[in-house]
């Protein structure tokens, strides 16, 4: 058996700002680009015709956000004014590091997170005190598909090496729950505390 964890909301906490337009709009004001009138409603609006399931980065998004309104941000400025303004504050979750041991008991363990934003996934595993615990890390905008998506749960068990019909993967939301469509196994913290999952996990 293999195991994979969802990130935010299961192993961590780490919020996200109370408004993404505006925590975007003074990180690009800080870096020169002039924020237009109509910013927020076109930050909210689907700027990119992705297939159903798939991930669009979110300084895409915000680069082509940007455009509809007649800016233009140059060279990677979109990027880095995301990550700084999703910068996490992270608290690991009680429980977390005894539901990563008992795993690694069963097999490898892997990590599969819906994160649309670069280099958030790899600071958060850092400052949770997390990198290293995994065998493969997936993430949304690293794979292209976001949870439910068969495609998610498949691109953690090829870097497993398991079959995706092996897989159990321990989440918080419904989309979590998906990888049963694929065969696999879900145990969701639904009612369920993080310090129930290794009994679980030998319930298998």
């Amino acid at each position: 058996m293999a195991v994979s964890f969802d990130l935010f909301g299961t192993l961590v906490r780490a919020p996200k700002p109370d408004d993404s337009a505006r925590a975007i709009a003074a990180e690009l004001e800080s870096r020169g680009v002039t924020v237009p009138d109509g910013w927020e409603e076109a930050y909210r609006t689907p700027q990119i015709d992705a297939p159903e399931g798939a991930e669009v980065p979110l300084p895409a998004h915000v680069a082509r956000a940007l455009s509809a309104c007649g800016v233009e941000a140059p060279g990677n400025v979109a990027r880095r004014a995301v990550i700084a303004a999703f910068d996490p504050t992270v608290e690991t979750r009680e429980g977390a590091t005894e539901a990563l041991a008992a795993a690694r008991e069963h097999g490898p363990v892997g990590l599969l997170s819906n994160c649309s934003v670069p280099e958030l996934v790899a600071r958060t595993l850092i400052r949770a005190g997390l990198r290293g615990e995994f065998d493969a890390v997936v993430t949304s905008v690293g794979c292209g598909w976001r949870k439910p998506h068969p495609e998610a749960f498949e691109a953690v068990a090829t870097g497993l090496d398991r079959p995706v019909a092996d897989l159990t993967h321990v989440g918080d939301s419904p989309e979590d729950g998906g990888i049963e469509a694929c065969g696999g196994r879900a145990i969701l913290l639904d009612g369920v505390a993080l310090s129930e999952v290794p009994a679980l996990l030998g319930g298998r």
